[in-house]
């Protein structure tokens, strides 16, 4: 029946056969052996406080419905978990639902929508989205915290107001012209966002625009002093109402019966941005999401997976994955401290586990 029913939504256009979460998601009854992949996520060998693979979370999820989840303790099905970095591309992914209303455009200059970038009128939005502002900046953590950018930024000397500590920066490339991860990009894009709103709209336009959409109802995202949202690092969501925006993502941006997002900001997302340079075995930058698309000359990062896998992703082994032509979405919260965590391991364990086409 339910194929009769898909095929139907195929050949009509719509999407009401479809599965959608609501308001939770619906289990899959496929019956699967996830030994392999659990191995890998949930090692039962002893190692040192800090070392080795540590996940709190996995949640894989096929064409709307769940086909498998497991959690570490204290992490829970109803534990809103630190996504770090993936809370940029949540942010990118808000700033889609602004986009889709008309309320900016890529090329606009930023200092249109925060006047504290006068002194940089050149960098445009795109730049901010593509992590290539050309702002002096230094993404080390607790590895040369010293020399830091990001750690000044979140806890000591530009803690107050973080765009504004980020608009303050001196120049080191031009515009758009230089790949340079920057969490402070980021945080200049939720100052943006904040001069594209009315006086008071902007502490819930997260809800109104994104997550009360979506059903997500576990959102936490902490602003700084001057009312800004951290949108480089501090959103906690559960796995389950993360992997909405995953499903959102899978689905080109449309949500049941709607279009939250524009089809052609889902696209610019999944865009390589081409003047960033290939590193081994690391995704390559799209429009604040991170993609298995190889650079000119280079390998798939994750050669595991298919082309079009794209992902957001988070200090100390955060992860939402999206493969569209699986109508896959997974997501993996973790603790990893010592890099040992690998995201080509893990999707080849998960497809190796899934059936093949016709089997």
């Amino acid at each position: 029946m339910k194929a009769l029913l898909l095929t139907l939504a195929l050949v009509t256009g719509c999407a009401w056969a479809e599965d959608w979460p609501q308001p939770d998601w619906l289990i899959d009854p496929a019956n699967l052996d996830w030994q392999a992949v659990d191995a890998y996520a949930f090692p039962a060998t002893s190692v040192p406080e800090r070392k080795g693979i540590r996940t709190d979370a996995l949640l894989i999820i096929r064409d709307g419905r769940i086909l498998h989840e497991r959690y570490s303790a204290p992490t829970s099905a109803g534990t809103a978990h630190l996504t770090w970095s993936i809370s940029k591309s949540v942010l990118a992914t808000l700033l889609g639902v602004a986009q889709g209303q008309g309320r900016f455009q890529l090329q606009d200059p930023v200092t249109r929508f925060y006047p504290a970038m006068r002194t940089h009128p050149d960098i445009r939005m795109v730049d901010l989205l593509h992590w290539a502002s050309g702002l002096s900046w230094q993404e080390d953590y607790e590895y040369a915290p010293l020399k830091s950018s990001v750690v000044a930024m979140l806890y000591t000397r530009g803690r107050e107001d973080m765009a504004a500590y980020t608009a303050a920066r001196g120049t080191a490339a031009s515009p758009g012209q230089r790949f340079l991860y920057s969490s402070g990009d980021s945080n200049l894009l939720a100052a943006a966002l904040r001069g594209m709103l009315d006086a008071g709209q902007y502490a819930d336009y997260p809800w109104h625009a994104l997550f009360n959409p979506l059903g997500i109802d576990s959102a936490v995202w902490e602003r700084d002093r001057a009312g800004t949202y951290v949108g480089s690092s501090y959103l906690y969501l559960t796995a389950r109402d993360l992997a909405r925006i995953g499903l959102l993502m899978q689905r080109d941006g449309r949500w049941q019966g709607q279009q939250l997002l524009p089809r052609a900001w889902v696209a610019f997302n999944r865009t390589a941005f081409a003047q960033a340079e290939a590193l081994p075995g690391e995704a390559n930058p799209g429009g604040h999401w991170w993609l298995n698309q190889p650079l000119t000359g280079a390998d798939r990062p994750w050669p595991s997976a298919p082309a079009d896998t794209f992902a957001a992703l988070g200090h100390w082994g955060q992860a939402l994955y999206v493969l569209p032509s699986q109508k896959l979405v997974i997501v993996r919260y973790g603790d990893d401290r010592d890099g040992s965590y690998r995201h080509d391991e893990l999707l080849k364990r998960v497809l190796a586990t899934l059936p093949k086409e016709g089997a």
